[in-house]
């Protein structure tokens, strides 16, 4: 036993095993002689509910989370060399995915038996912008551990969202402001006595170096637009994935609602019934008795009546012995 094994035991736990089963296997490294580990195991906090359904999120859905704090990477990637209104696009997809992923780990801790408040989805999601935004916060995540939630306040700001701006590249082949001395390249463009003998070779020379670059520029720009799109749509994607799976989700508790609904309706009816019984029971018990007190006086008398009976015969045989 380690301190991580441990620690993936406890923070997979519901919130209120947590510190049973920490006292269990504290107990257990003490016994085995590590007082070390044991002190260690004491110190493993217990989660918050945000952090729980994080964590909980994180070991049912892994994949999803993964790809979440990938394209967060990609974003920041992509951000320097994007338009505005394609980062807006891809800031209203982001948070599509976010939303998407915290219904998800709403359903999935109310199936577990916890629902999740407003107040603490919000901190889920929370979480999860953060992982997104910043790869420590991701990397934290993904160990399935977290203990309480966490936020981004991103670029300095104090809001708790990335703050996503762009940042334009260079621009290549601006001319020279008028009367302002010539740059190294701008030297180079004047040429040199050589230069100037070969004429247009030269200046079709640098042009077509130019345009090289200049589409090698392009082409990187948009080999990243191309990732950035493809992240975009993978999160869409997921996203709605996750929606659907929410869906059903929804779809299912809304049946099992109904059925509950159901059987209690039957067990209020039959609840009913039963009463009815027992009233029908106890009626009859009272009847049985009368009639069973009836039974006793009847065959009472029956014996009265014999025993007469029997005396009236043998007095008449009497008198008839006499004659």
């Amino acid at each position: 036993m380690d301190l991580d094994e441990v620690a993936d035991e406890l923070y997979a736990v519901p919130p209120e095993e947590f510190i049973a089963l920490r006292k269990a296997r504290q107990n257990e490294a003490r016994a085995d002689g590590d007082k070390a580990l044991a002190k260690e195991i004491g110190a493993l906090p217990k989660p918050s509910a945000a952090a729980w359904a994080a964590n909980l999120l994180v070991r049912e859905q892994r994949a999803e989370i993964e790809g979440l704090v990938e394209l967060g990477s990609l974003l920041r990637e992509a951000q320097e060399n994007l338009a505005g209104d394609q980062l807006r696009a891809l800031d209203v997809q982001r948070r599509q995915l976010l939303t998407a992923l915290t219904r998800q780990a709403r359903a999935l801790a109310n199936d577990q038996g916890h629902p999740v408040s407003t107040s603490v989805a919000t901190q889920i999601e929370e979480t999860l912008r953060a992982a997104m935004s910043d790869p420590e916060a991701g990397r934290a995540l993904l160990t399935g551990r977290l203990t309480s939630p966490m936020s981004y306040s991103g670029m300095g700001t104090t809001v708790a969202r990335p703050d996503l701006r762009l940042v334009h590249p260079p621009r290549s082949g601006r001319p020279e402001r008028p009367g302002k001395p010539a740059t190294a390249g701008a030297r180079e463009k004047q040429g040199s006595p050589e230069e100037k003998q070969a004429g247009e070779s030269a200046a079709e020379r640098r042009a077509r170096e130019q345009e090289e670059r200049r589409r090698a520029a392009e082409e990187k720009r948009q080999r990243e637009l191309a990732r950035a799109r493809e992240a975009a749509e993978a999160a869409v994607a997921a996203a709605e994935e996750a929606e659907s799976a929410a869906e059903e989700q929804r779809r299912e508790v809304g049946t099992l609602e109904e059925r509950r609904t159901q059987l209690r309706e039957r067990v209020d009816d039959l609840a009913e019934q039963l009463a009815g019984a027992e009233r029908d029971a106890g009626d009859a018990a009272a009847t049985l008795k009368r009639a069973q007190r009836r039974l006793t006086a009847a065959q009472h008398e029956a014996e009265e009546a014999a025993e007469a009976r029997d005396r009236a015969v043998a007095h008449a045989a009497s008198l008839a012995e006499r004659d």
